[in-house]
């Protein structure tokens, strides 16, 4: 009997076979990919099918770091790797080692590895990225002379501000011949001092917007002294050229929105700004005039005339106030002298002869208050209120009344 071989001698045979073929150990095939998943482990499992047939297919995680796109259904694309055996399953498959898009799956891979280029050389840095000029008043633009994006530009520039300079450099912006005619006409604009250069065009394929992908027209608008705003494509294009320049709008009429200043909003923006100074300005006179009203004050209170003024004022309050202190003295003792006077009164000789009194003197006018001081036979005066009696002494009696 011949020799009987297990299913494992069997598959590792084929295997080898495989193996030793050098055509298989690295092969491009291209096809479109089926039943694409992605193994939480890493790896990637795929099939590639055409009209003809279909070979099972894995990249393993470590040989993704060269897959620069989501792999997914329905791509054409075209895979480097060997083709070998799974021995547990006795079936072949294609390791891929490499995975590119087929045609303009090629111009991508293109556009992916330029980019990654410039941007390694720091053309995308913004250190490098110029301003672009608020109140711009002459701005070129890099673009076919026919076509929606010259007059999307055209109208919305027309609206923003009339008053702008549009300065038009007819490039051709697809073919063979686009990538010298950009690098020319914004060599051209550049050349001409203008505020700001708006480059691109309309949308369409990868294909119609390649010369923006191209690195003579990065390089270009890198090396330019006039801010560049790049307006390539549709919202969801974006080419190398949006990448270099200082600033890239998602369209043509978006790129003349930022560089066309709006000049309606502007003159109200200078309205507002007026009225704003004046009301600081009539703020500012207003509260300079109370420091000078305060000013003044302080020197006319400090000055000599006013000083005298004061010194005057207040001479005058004293006196007055002297003044009021000798009324009210001289009308306290005026009312002292009068409680005094009738006091005094009250003692008066006279007023005691009034009441039928008489004071006695004797020749001398010497009073006489005692009878140890006459004699009889004496003369005595006797003082009345409205004359004097004489008189002699003709009796004398000691005692008290």
């Amino acid at each position: 009997m011949k020799s009987v071989y297990s299913v494992s001698q069997v598959n590792s045979y084929i295997k080898n076979m495989f193996t030793q073929d050098f055509v298989l150990n690295s092969i491009y095939i291209k096809g479109e990919v089926s039943n694409c998943k992605y193994h939480m482990s890493g790896h990637i499992y795929f099939s590639l099918k055409d009209k003809g047939g279909v070979i099972s297919g894995v990249m393993f995680a470590g040989n993704r770091g060269g897959l620069n796109f989501t792999l997914k259904e329905g791509q054409d694309v075209i895979v480097l790797g060997s083709v070998s055996v799974y021995e547990k399953s006795g079936s072949y498959q294609v390791y891929a080692k490499q995975i590119m898009l087929d045609g303009a799956g090629q111009l991508y891979q293109k556009y992916e590895e330029l980019k990654k280029e410039l941007e390694e050389m720091g053309m995308f840095d913004i250190m490098y990225k110029q301003p672009i000029p608020k109140y711009a008043t002459k701005i070129g633009i890099c673009t076919a002379s026919t076509g929606a994006a010259i007059q999307d530009i055209r109208n919305i520039s027309s609206r923003r501000n009339p008053y702008v300079q549009l300065y038009l450099y007819p490039a051709i912006v697809q073919g063979e011949n686009a990538v010298a005619s950009i690098v020319q006409g914004l060599r051209y604009l550049d050349e001409m001092d203008m505020d700001v250069i708006i480059v691109g065009r309309g949308g369409g394929s990868i294909e119609d917007l390649w010369a923006f992908n191209e690195e003579a027209v990065a390089r270009t608008i890198f090396n330019m002294k006039t801010p560049v705003i790049s307006a390539v494509g549709h919202e969801t294009d974006t080419t190398i050229a949006d990448y270099v320049a200082d600033l890239r709008a998602p369209t043509p009429s978006a790129a003349a929105e930022l560089a066309v200043f709006d000049y309606n909003e502007f003159k109200n923006k200078l309205f507002q700004y007026k009225r704003t100074l004046e009301n600081k300005l009539e703020r500012e006179i207003q509260k300079n005039r109370i420091l000078v009203k305060n000013y003044e004050a302080r020197v006319n209170y400090v000055s000599p005339k006013n000083q005298l003024l004061t010194k005057k004022q207040y001479v005058d309050e004293l006196f007055t106030k002297m003044e009021n202190l000798f009324k009210n003295k001289l009308t306290n003792d005026k009312h002292t002298l009068g409680i005094l006077a009738e006091r005094l009164n009250g003692l008066s000789p006279l007023n005691k002869l009034s009441n039928g009194y008489a004071y006695i003197t004797d020749d001398n006018l010497h009073t006489i208050t005692s009878v140890g001081q006459i004699d009889v036979g004496e003369k005595v005066l006797l003082n009345l209120k409205d004359g004097k009696v004489t008189s002699v002494v003709e009796k004398i009696e000691k005692g008290s009344l």
